[in-house]
Formats: C-alpha cells, structure tokens, sequence
C-alpha cells in the first residue's frame, strides 16, 4: 500500500481532507440546489448535498444557525459529503505543522488528536489543496480553561472556530489582540459555556457570525461589537443582558440575522435598529421590552422572521408589516397590543401568532385568503365579528379561541382544507350549526368548537375525520341523538358532548372507541339505559353521564376508571350495584340524586382508591359503614345513619331536598388541590389554585444547629467540571454549614446551606436530615456509587451533584447555587406577583420533563419520595429544576422505626398516605368548606388575568386530576402527562 493511498482512505475515514472554506460549501450547496434533478444523476453526491441544504435553510431558528456556524453535526455532514474527491497529500507548512502539534499538546488528554497529519484530526478542516488549516472545532469536550486560545489565533489561514458546548468560563485576554488580526477569520462560534462577559472586538474585519449563545453573560451592550464591520450573524440568546436594545451592531451596517432572545433587555425597540436594512431575522422574544412597535419597522424591506413575543409591547400592529414582501413569518403573542388587525397583514406570511394580546374589531375578511398562509393564531384577544369566508388551502392551524366572534361557522370555508390539523373556535359566540362540510379537513387531529351557542344536530360526517386526537363540543346548545358514526373515531382520545340538549340513547359504538381516556357526557337529555358495552373502554379514565335522563341496570364498568364515574341526576333505581367492586382505581363515584334504594354495601369501604363518595338524595337507609378515614361520604337527603364511633370524614348538611347536591366540580376540585401534593409538575400550581395552604407553620422547623465544623470522614468530587473541580473547598463548605445565618432553606429530609467559596462562587451544601436514621450512610461504598451514578445524569431539568462529604453523622451535598431559590420561595416571597401564567405553565413542563426523564432512567427508574415546591429550583422563573433526586437512593426503609409512608414524601403522597392537613383541618375538607366560592381557591391575581386563562388554569389542572390517584398504578407516566401538559397548551 503506498502512502498517498494510505492517507486517501485516512481521508475519507476521517472526513476532512478535502473540506471547502465556508464559502465554497455555500457556493457547491447553492450550485447543488440549481442543478435539480438533472446533475443528480452525474454526481452521486449532490442529491445528498441538496437535501442537507434544504435542511439548513428551513424555516426555523436552529437551521440557520446550523447553517451559518457549522456546528459539528453540520460540518461532520459536510465532511462525509465532500469525502468522495480526489485526494491529495497534506502540504501544510512547517509553522502551521507546528503551531498544531503545540495545540494538541496543549489539549493532551482532553481532545483525541493523533497522528501526523493535523488535517487528518477529527474538527480539523484544511482547504482543498490540504495546504492551510481553516476551519477548527472543539465543540463538546467539557473545556473548562480557554488557554489554548491564543495558539489557534496563530493559525493565519482560519476561517471558522468553534468552542460550543464546553465549560468556558473566560476568554483569554490574547484572544482578541491576536485572533482580531486574521484577515480571513468568518466565523466564531462560543455558544453554550459559561461566558459572563461580553469582550469587546477589537480587529475581526472579516467576521461574519458571532455565535455566544447559552451562556451567562450579563449587563449592557454598547460599543463591543460595532467594529464587527463584516457582520452578518449576531446570536447572543439564552444570556442575562440588561439595559436597552444594542444599536451599535457594525460600522458597515450589513447584519442580517439579529438575535437577542431569551435576555432581560427593556424599554422601547430603538428607531436605530432599522437603519440596518439588510436584516432578515429579528428574534427579541422573552425580554422585558415595552411600548409600541416603531412604524418605520417597514424600512426593512429584506425582513423574513420578526418574533417578539413574550414582551411589554402595547399600541397597534404597525401597518407598515403588511408591506414588507418577504416577511412570512410574524409572532407576537403575549404583549399588549391593542386596536385592530391591519389589512393585508398576510399577504406575504405563512406563519402569524398575535394570540394572548387584547386586540380588538372584526377580523379583515382578506385575513386567511393568501394561499401561502399555513398558521395563524388570535387565541384571547377581544375580536369581534364573523368568521372569514375565504381561507388557504394549505392552513395548517387555525386558532381563534377566547374571543368575542359571531355568526355562524361558514360551510363553504372547509372544503377545500386537507391540511388543516388543528381548527380551535372555542369559547366565542358563534352561532347556527355544526357544518357537514368540515368533514372534508382530513388531517383533524383536534376540533375544538366549545362553549359557543352553536345549535342543530351533530352531524354524522364527522365519524370520516378518523385522525381526531381530541373533539370538544361542550357548552353548545346542540340538539337530537348522537351518531353512531362517532364509533369510527377510533383515535380519540377525548370526547366532550357536554352541557348540551343532546337527547336518545349513548350508541352502542361508542365502544369502538378503544383509546378513549376521557368521556364528557353529562348535562344533556339522554335516556334509556347505559350500553352494556361501555365496559369494553378498557383504557377509559374518567367517565361523566350525570345530569341526564338514564335509567335501567347500570352495566359493569371500564376497570381503567381512576378519576371520577358520575352518574349522579338520573334515573337509576334498586341497589347500588356489587360490580362497584371492581373499580379499584376509582377515586370518586358520584350516584347522587337518583332513587338507590336500600343501604351501602361494604365492599364500598375496601375499594382502595376511593376517597370521594356523594350518595346525596336517594331513600338510603341503615347505617353507614365504617369508611377509612380518607374517604369522604355525602349523605345528606337520604336516611343513613352515621353510628361508627369514630369520627368519619363524612357530611349530613345542606338542603334536603335539594336535586342537586354539591356536585362532581367541587370532587375535582379536591382532586386538584390534592394532586398539588401528589404530583411534581403541579406544584407551580400551589399559589394558582390554594394559596392559603402554604401560608402555614413550617413543618420543617427543628432544633437550632450546633456551631461546631462536622468532623470529615471522607470528601470527593464528583464533576468532571474544571470550573466546579477549582472552585470547590471542601473546608469552607463545612464552615457554612456550621452557621445557622447560612440556612436558606429546609425541606423534609434536607438543609440548604449557601457557601461562599475562596474564589468567589457560591454552591448549596445541603446536608441530609439524620431523622429516624433512614439514611444508609454506614455504607458508604453503596451510597458514594449511587452519588456517582447520579452525578452523571445530564438533565437541563434536573439539579445533579457536583461534590459531596460524610461526616461521623450525616452526609453533605454540594450543587451549584441558584439565585432564585426554591418554587416555594417565589410563590410565597415577594416575587410571587410576578410568577404569571405563561412562567407556570413552563415551570409544570420542565419539572414534568425533569420526572419523565428520571422515571425512564436507563438502569432503574429514579423516584422521587418527597417533590414539592421547595425541592425544585428555579434557573429562571421559566426554567426548574428537580432537586433532592439522590434520596430515593440512598434513604433506607428497613431502618425506619415507623411507617414507611411516614418518612417518604410530602403528606398524602404515599398511598393511602396521610390526609394532607393545614392548620389541624384537612385539606380536603378545607375545599368542601370553600366549595361554592372557586374565586377563593383559585389565585385570583393569576385568574382574573383573562377567562382564556383561567380556562387552560382548569386545563391543566383537568390533567392534574388524572394524577392524584391514591394507588401508584393508577396513574399515568410521567411520559404521558407530559404529553398531555404539552397538548393542553
């Protein structure tokens, strides 16, 4: 084998001989794309070649960042692609052959650079002739010291550097002075490590992407890049910037790509951010800007993407946007925009979101028109009017839920919308019938057509849109029977006919529903008796039917029922059915005001998971049983007599008479505020739905700490983090938890003490609680592995451990420290005012992402025996962490001198678990009291925000119901609440 052949096959194993500068591979992916489908055939490779660039330059954030950076995906893709040339030998010079070999030395151990050929090195780039190094990535080797970097600025032919993913806390003072002197020099990319300062560029002349993303950096933006006179790509999201918006972003004025996202910029966007007129992505979504949208925002006649959500915005919709010819994409939900909808604002879009703002006035009948336009969304606003009649073929989502629209729903509008997946008209005041025609949008995953005054029969087409997910129709004044043609959806997971004039009997095919988790058909008119079917649901959880005019034998139900089964306000007679039995998941059983004769059968006391049962206004008789003390009777109206000597949860108040007893909405709302106890992701949801429950006296209150260092038995860390592995001393550590002054918070098996260390950082000690000596400590071979296997655990949800020390008597813990401290403290402290719902809502995803990704942990699940507000973090007020992930591992129950339950988690979460109790009164009691006044348990500084708001405040917490099972089977994965929470948005 010669050499030049060896080195070929080198080569191509590696996959950077022969890349291109960047601008040769913008220019072999353009030549690609022009070609078609005629070169392809000549060239094997550039059908590959096109593909890759219409996956570069798609229509999202990420893509033309992958793009413009070469991220090492991208340039992995590229290599692989240009592999296929003719291979040359390696011509570097001797200084750059050098200045390699200097570099690798300097990164021994950390980057696995071997052999001889420097262009041969896995992210080494060399041009086409293998003459001169160009392009350098060092992407995702945990780097902790930028050294190295002055050494690379020797390489006077680089054309890209990239450094993302590592653990860069600085850049070295050599860097700019050196590497602002290479003339070719385009791109830089330093996102995602741990930079806390913007430097200033000096040089740079030919710099043309500017990538510090995900990083920490902090104060104002001035003049540190403006000598940038080449830049086209400026990516500074996911920092912690302040002040207002940079104007000074080149002296030349060629930027394109602008993107500030995810920082804390406020006031106005300035007037000088439009002069730059070759600016075709705006990303400012997720600051503090406020007041109006400047008009002359329609000088930027090259704009393609403005996204400015989640701001202060207030004013109109400059109608200035309508000129902009390219602009197809618009988003600037959650601000405060006010007035109406310009005209011929989509004329050019394919992508509009101005939902969650207070616009007002009819909606343009040109609005849907446009054939490109493939989303929109006005989701609470204050809109008025009709519906448009022309709308897009190719609409993709339609949402124009929580406004004040009427009229009727235009057939003719549906005809033609095969793409059309997701259609929500809910909660307006929409008018006439259902049409037929909708029955044409194939591709319907969900129709959302609730709470309008909509009228007529449910037509029958709609059993072809055989791909719904999700059909919700409640709150309408529909009339006539059911279809039976609804069994041919056999999708569906949801399906709500309530509150409605619905009348006949419940079809038999609903049985063909096999996926249905949830079936609303309560307060309608329907009649006969209940289909022996029905018990085919199998994976049916919660089933309503009160409020009709049902009768007859009740059949065996579904197994899978865990939430509630209401079959209160009919017509049912004779004994309450034995096949109760069976339902051991249930939780709630509701039989209130119908005619059960005779008394309560026992086997009602053993079913494990009930914890609500309503028998209100039936001619009951004998004596109640002994019910265990969480469960909840209703008997009022009846003539059952509570003779048990122990004092039952049980209620004889209320109207006797009266037809409606308390009914199944207080039931879920128990179950609400239970499931706050119960499940992670809910409990952002404290201060939304009971936020007298936490003002109360701290359970974790203890005896004063002794003021003396614990002596050490053994320390270690555990991150292979440089920044962590310098900044930890172990001494200090223990110094701080010495000090009471130090404690910033305490949950049940936890303290958190803060520790400053010598150089400045500051870390959590949290010590574990030594109670009923629970801890496996003594041994510590067991316990030092669990921390191990913990630590290497890579989560942006979850809170990992970075050290830990054993002492003679406990254990400590050291994480990294979060400014924002604990959910509970910004639910209870002063900033509880500023937790509004769109910062909930993403808390409640990311911690249920935290779970779903430690409940499906490769080796064993990881669980969680005590989440509740104070165990998880808050990185930001959007962005949780799931801390005190280590005690299932290492809390051991055989040495326990009690009840397991009584040790692990918050109260009422281990099953049948402890009634959860506030100030010596149950909690659910608490609720059963406040019943009647929803305003009182829900926050009403979150609530009264909108009533869009308050009803996905009530979405949400539908799915928290569903997880406030009291036996662990009966609810769900963290996978599918998470889904669910995903899909409530």
């Amino acid at each position: 084998m010669t050499l030049a052949s060896s080195r070929s096959r080198g080569s191509k194993k590696n996959g950077f001989r022969n890349l291109r500068s960047t601008q040769e591979v913008r220019k072999m992916t353009s030549a690609s794309s022009r070609s078609g489908g005629k070169s392809s055939k000549k060239n094997s490779y550039q059908s590959t070649t096109q593909e890759v660039q219409s996956l570069l330059t798609q229509n999202t954030y990420f893509g033309f960042v992958r793009y413009y950076h070469l991220s090492s995906s991208f340039l992995s893709v590229v290599y692989f692609l240009f592999s296929f040339s003719p291979m040359v030998f390696s011509l570097l010079s001797q200084t750059q052959t050098q200045t390699m070999n200097s570099l690798s030395k300097n990164l021994t151990g950390r980057i696995p650079w071997t052999g001889s050929d420097p262009c041969a090195w896995k992210g080494v780039s060399c041009d086409r002739a293998n003459s001169s190094v160009v392009g350098i990535s060092l992407s995702g080797y945990s780097l902790n010291s930028s050294d190295f970097l002055p050494l690379v600025c020797k390489i006077e032919t680089l054309e890209t550097l990239d450094v993302s993913k590592n653990h860069l806390s600085s850049i070295h003072d050599g860097f700019i002075t050196e590497c602002g002197k290479i003339k070719g020099l385009k791109l830089l990319n330093f996102s995602n490590n741990n930079l806390g300062i913007l430097p200033t560029f000096h040089g740079f002349d030919a710099l043309e992407s500017l990538d510090m993303s995900f990083n920490a950096m902090r104060g104002n933006i001035v003049l540190e890049i403006d000598e940038l006179v080449s830049l086209k790509i400026l990516n500074l999201t996911f920092n912690r910037f302040s002040g207002s918006l940079p104007t000074k972003l080149g002296k030349s004025m060629v930027l394109e790509h602008l993107l500030l996202s995810n920082n804390r910029f406020e006031g106005k966007i300035p007037d000088e951010l439009f002069s730059y007129e070759n600016l075709t992505w705006i990303d400012l979504k997720n600051n503090i800007l406020s007041h109006s949208i400047p008009t002359n925002i329609g000088k930027l006649s090259k704009l393609e993407t403005l996204i400015l959500s989640t701001n202060n915005l207030t004013g109109e919709i400059p109608t200035s946007l309508a000129n902009i010819t390219k602009l197809s994409r618009f988003a600037a939900n959650q601000n405060n925009f006010t007035g109406s909808i310009p005209s011929g604002i989509t004329k050019y879009l394919t992508s509009l979101d101005l939902s969650y703002n207070a616009l007002s006035g009819a909606i343009p009948e040109d609005f849907l028109s446009p054939q490109q336009l493939q989303v929109v969304d006005l989701t609470n606003n204050t809109l008025n009017g009709s519906l448009p009649r022309k709308v897009s073929p190719n609409l993709f989502r339609l949402r124009f839920g929580s406004n004040q629209l009427s009229g009727n729903i235009p057939s003719d509008a549906f005809v033609e919308l095969h793409n059309l997946t997701y259609l929500e008209l809910d909660n307006n005041i929409l008018m006439g019938s259902i049409p037929a025609e909708l029955s044409s949008c194939k591709s319907l995953t969900l129709l959302n057509l609730a709470q309008n005054r909509l009228s007529g029969v449910l037509p029958q087409q709609l059993g072809s849109l055989t791909n719904l997910y999700v059909l919700k129709l409640q709150l309408n004044n529909l009339s006539g029977a059911i279809p039976t043609q609804i069994g041919q959806l056999s999708k569906l997971l949801t399906l709500n006919l309530s509150r409605n004039s619905l009348s006949g009997p419940i079809p038999p095919d609903i049985a063909n529903l096999s996926t249905l988790n949830f079936l609303y058909l309560q307060g309608n008119k329907l009649n006969g008796s209940i289909p022996t079917s029905i018990g085919m649901l199998n994976d049916l959880l919660e089933l309503q039917l009160g409020e009709n005019h049902l009768g007859g034998v009740i059949p065996s139900m579904p197994l899978s029922l865990q939430v509630s089964l209401n079959l209160s306000s009919n017509n049912f007679s004779g004994s309450i059915p034995t096949s109760f039995s069976r339902l051991r998941s249930l939780e709630i059983l509701d039989l209130s005001n119908n005619s059960f004769s005779g008394g309560i059968p026992d086997y009602l006391t053993g079913m494990p998971a009930l914890t609500r049962l309503i028998l209100s206004n039936n001619p009951l008789s004998g004596a109640i049983p002994n019910f265990s003390h969480h469960i909840y009777v209703e008997y009022f109206g009846t003539n059952l007599k509570n003779n048990t000597a122990q004092k039952n949860p049980t209620a004889n108040t209320g109207p006797r008479g009266a037809k409606n007893g308390i009914g199944i909405g207080v039931a879920i709302l128990i179950a609400i505020v239970a499931a706050i106890f119960l499940v992670g992701f809910v409990t952002l949801l404290v201060l939304s739905v009971s936020r007298h429950y936490y003002r109360v006296n701290d359970e974790h209150s203890q005896s004063s700490e002794v003021r003396q260092h614990p002596q050490v038995m053994q320390s270690n860390l555990l991150t292979p983090n440089g920044i962590h592995r310098s900044n930890i001393d172990f001494s200090k550590a223990m110094e701080a938890v010495a000090e009471t002054s130090n404690v910033t918070l305490k949950t049940r098996f936890s303290t958190y003490y803060k520790a400053v260390m010598p150089s400045g950082s500051i870390y959590y000690v949290k010590k574990l609680n030594w109670f009923d000596k629970v801890f496996q400590v003594g041994s510590h071979d067991k316990f030092v592995k669990e921390l191990e296997v913990l630590a290497k655990l890579n989560n942006s949800n979850v809170m990992t451990p970075l050290a830990y020390v054993l002492s003679t008597d406990t254990a400590y813990i050291l994480y990294e420290f979060i400014s924002n401290g604990s959910l509970f403290n910004v639910l209870h402290g002063s900033m509880d005012l500023t937790l509004d719902w769109a910062s909930r809502y993403s808390i409640a995803v990311g911690v249920a992402q935290g779970l779903s990704f430690l409940h499906g942990f490769a080796s064993s699940p990881i669980l969680l025996l005590d989440l509740s507000s104070k165990s998880i973090m808050l990185k930001s007020l959007k962005e949780p962490l799931v801390g005190d992930i280590e005690h299932y591992k290492v809390i051991d129950p055989s040495k326990s001198t009690g009840n397991f339950s009584a040790v692990a988690g918050s109260v009422g979460y281990i099953p049948p678990g402890k009634p959860a109790v506030t100030e010596g009164t149950e909690l659910v009691k608490w609720v059963m009291r406040n019943s009647t006044n929803q305003d009182y348990i829900l926050d009403f500084n979150v609530s009264r925000t909108s009533q869009a708001v308050r009803n996905q405040m009530l979405a949400i917490l539908e799915i928290a119901r569903v997880c406030v099972g009291t036996s662990p089977e009966s609810r769900p994965k963290m996978k599918s609440v998470l889904r669910m929470l995903l899909n409530a948005r």
